[in-house]
């Protein structure tokens, strides 16, 4: 890797992570610490986001991007604004704290949605590939 992708990417996973902070705060201070909506929140959004970028940015699209911009915007932004590390240690959490329905129902919620979330995105963004 050369060192100009390795920043872009470096850049990227740094606007996503602090994206990621900016979600799972809000959400905490709104909604509570009994159950990990931030993270399941920014799970789902960034799946949907990396869809339609997807889309409209993979082969077949509307939009071509250069390989670096798509290593900043899919590798960088979404990678370090998605969490599956964190989603996995509040779903143990969880589950040592007594709650294995919370616990699995985080993990069902989690990939089915995430999976239903990239599916929609990609869906959009062929769509829009077409106007």
């Amino acid at each position: 890797m050369k060192g100009t992708e390795a920043l872009g990417i470096a850049l990227g996973g740094a606007l996503g992570s602090v994206a990621r902070h900016g979600v799972s705060v809000w959400l905490f201070h709104r909604l509570g610490p009994a159950f990990p909506y931030g993270t399941l929140v920014v799970n789902l959004s960034g799946s949907l986001v990396i869809g339609v970028f997807a889309a409209l940015c993979g082969p077949g699209g509307r939009w071509e991007v250069s390989l670096p911009f798509w290593q900043f915007a899919a590798i960088g932004i979404c990678g370090g604004y998605t969490t599956f590390s964190s989603f996995s240690l509040q779903t143990l959490e969880l589950w040592r704290r007594g709650e294995p329905w919370a616990a699995g129902g985080n993990v069902l919620v989690s990939v089915v949605g995430c999976l239903a979330a990239v599916a929609l995105g990609f869906g959009l963004g062929s769509l829009l590939n077409r106007g």
